[in-house]
């Protein structure tokens, strides 16, 4: 260091190592205050559209699961806001660290996987639009979607259950702090877990979409009639969910297990620890922009959720194509 720390800016930690609040307990809060601000409003209109679609494909069940779990994301953001900025009483931080925070993770990795299968969706009904699949049936898709939501809970349920040391007044910088050494533990193992779903959720997607992209090139060059080409160009927009998919995921995971080992009690430099602590929170946020991204996917994909949340009706074009008349059928947009 060039200069002497300023003790008003930088907090202890571990008992040695210092922290930079400024950025922490400032920059950040205000980050997050304009996506809750977002968020909220984009999520509550897609609630409010939503409500008057009825569940006509397994594509809206997932499309009305997403919304949901981004709706419980947008809500948990005003906790963390306040205890990152020390707005809120002591007692506020120990209720973020055994059930708000871990509410908020649980519902970013149920969006996580609701990606993957809305990709697995459209990439059935794009390479066989007239295929009768177990998942595009109605019923099957909300037990598939249940048992996303019954997996997760029970995966988090322990983190809830093993932040069990008493808070004090003293301020708590890290949740790692309140949980037992099993819980600390059962948090590492949780995020390894969730990092291979993340890659698996990734891996697929990026096969789903190799495929799907030779799919419509090979359509689009054999077509002749201009409607078709651009109903060829509409089956792209597909495209928009893996898009939303990495660039909101994808950095977070690359630091994750990094950051989890450095919480995990294993020794570690204070600069790394710093440097991890930053990176994380960063990502962190570019992952939870992802409630505000996800509004793109119904806009892009969803007919009915642009006729519900603009009021207005979208016309259907029609197209023949003589070549392949499979593809004409299907533009992977849901009517």
């Amino acid at each position: 260091m060039n200069g002497s720390i300023n003790a008003s800016n930088w907090t202890s930690f571990s008992g040695e190592c210092y922290r930079d609040t400024r950025t922490s307990h400032v920059v950040f809060p205000i980050l997050y205050s304009i996506l809750f601000l977002v968020g909220f409003l984009l999520n509550s209109m897609a609630v409010i559209a939503f409500f008057q679609i009825p569940t006509t494909s397994s594509f809206i069940v997932y499309l009305k699961n997403t919304v949901v779990s981004d709706s419980i994301m947008t809500l948990m953001l005003p906790f963390k806001i306040l205890t990152d900025s020390e707005l809120g009483f002591w007692q506020l931080k120990a209720f973020v660290c055994r059930f708000s925070a871990v509410i908020f993770y649980q519902t970013m990795y149920i969006s996580i996987v609701l990606l993957g299968l809305i990709s697995l969706d459209r990439f059935l009904k794009i390479i066989q639009p007239f295929g009768k699949f177990w998942l595009h049936k109605i019923t099957s898709a909300k037990m598939v979607s249940w048992f996303v939501w019954l997996f997760f809970f029970v995966l988090s349920l322990p983190n809830v259950i093993l932040t069990d040391r008493a808070a004090t007044s003293l301020p708590v910088r890290k949740c790692s702090l309140l949980k037992s050494d099993l819980g600390l533990k059962w948090h590492e193992a949780v995020n390894y877990i969730c990092q291979i779903v993340f890659y698996t959720v990734l891996f697929l997607m990026f096969l789903f979409y190799v495929i799907i992209a030779k799919k419509i090139y090979s359509s689009y060059k054999r077509t002749k009639i201009p409607e078709c080409k651009i109903k060829q160009k509409a089956k792209s927009k597909v495209f928009i969910i893996v898009a939303v998919f990495f660039i909101c995921f994808a950095p977070f995971h690359f630091v994750r297990v990094p950051y989890t080992i450095s919480q995990s009690g294993r020794r570690m430099g204070c600069v790394k620890q710093n440097q991890l602590f930053i990176a994380k929170e960063s990502t962190l946020w570019l992952a939870t922009a992802n409630i505000c991204m996800d509004p793109l996917i119904y806009v892009f994909l969803c007919r009915k959720f642009i006729e519900k949340a603009f009021c207005f009706k979208l016309q259907k074009s029609r197209c023949i194509i003589q070549e392949s008349p499979t593809l004409a059928l299907d533009t992977g947009i849901s009517t």
